[in-house]
């Protein structure tokens, strides 16, 4: 396993332990609103601080942007890494067993180390540039279906974004009548991992963050698939708009979504 991996996946499960037993006791979180729509809790805040530990403790100067503390400078601005320590957290202040912690390593703007672990399920989704990726310690593929009818999208809705509800359902009711079906779970770092373990074909969502989506941007991509933005470009880590899919789920998408888009959507 990749030396820097290996600590990826150590810091992951030490922040999934943190949420597990946080998560038998939920009376006892403590919520906080950062914005509308938008929460974070102590036991974010405790994850985060687990796997800002397990990665200081081999990598004293990293830098580390998170989630919660924003970006924690190191000496080395070449490594940096990128941190969601409990994605889905609406999710998991009502009790609904869907979320994930994400970790992702760049090296001189490259995303080297990707891994996503669901702690409910006890599931690892991980790659690494150029080496595949993996469910647990199985290699994992996006899946085949090459028909916009036979596929299965995950989506999200832009709560946090609301300004762009019209186009968003525009897309939404214009794929939801080319797919089999659709499903809004409410992890995107989930959704992505799901679309590189063939679980779902396609996902779709509008206004994320580099956290969200960083470390599923790569799994999907070793996993065989292809990831974009609303136009087929390659802007959605400074966007936030993504698509990611099989190669022919993801130009379909692009191709039904990119007529639909507002000017704001197509810059």
């Amino acid at each position: 396993m990749h030396p820097m991996q290996t600590i990826a996946v150590r810091a992951a499960r030490a922040a999934g332990q943190t949420i597990i037993r946080a998560f038998a006791e939920l009376d006892k979180v403590e919520v906080t609103v950062k914005g509308v729509n938008d929460y974070v809790t102590n036991v974010d805040i405790e994850a985060e601080a687990a796997i800002t530990y397990q990665i200081r403790k081999s990598y004293p100067d990293h830098t580390i942007i998170c989630e919660e503390s924003g970006e924690n400078k190191g000496e080395n601005k070449d490594y940096l890494w990128i941190i969601d320590p409990l994605d889905g957290t609406n999710n998991f202040v009502r009790g609904i067993p869907h979320f994930a912690v994400s970790i992702a390593l760049q090296y001189k703007g490259k995303t080297e180390v990707a891994v996503i672990y669901d702690p409910i399920r006890d599931e690892l989704f991980s790659a690494v540039r150029g080496k595949g990726a993996k469910f647990n310690d199985f290699r994992m593929r996006v899946s085949k279906r090459n028909d916009l009818k036979d596929t299965i999208l995950a989506t999200g809705f832009p709560f946090k974004a609301k300004q762009h509800t019209e186009t968003y359902m525009k897309i939404f009711s214009s794929l939801f009548t080319q797919c089999a079906d659709l499903r809004r779970a409410g992890s995107p770092a989930l959704d992505l991992a799901y679309v590189a373990a063939g679980r779902v074909d396609g996902f779709f969502e509008i206004g994320l963050k580099p956290w969200d989506i960083a470390a599923g941007d790569l799994i999907v991509r070793e996993a065989g698939g292809t990831v974009t933005d609303f136009t087929g470009n390659h802007g959605y880590m400074t966007s936030g708009n993504i698509i990611a899919g099989a190669p022919k789920t993801t130009s379909a998408i692009v191709k039904t979504a990119r007529p639909l888009l507002s000017e704001a959507l197509k810059r």
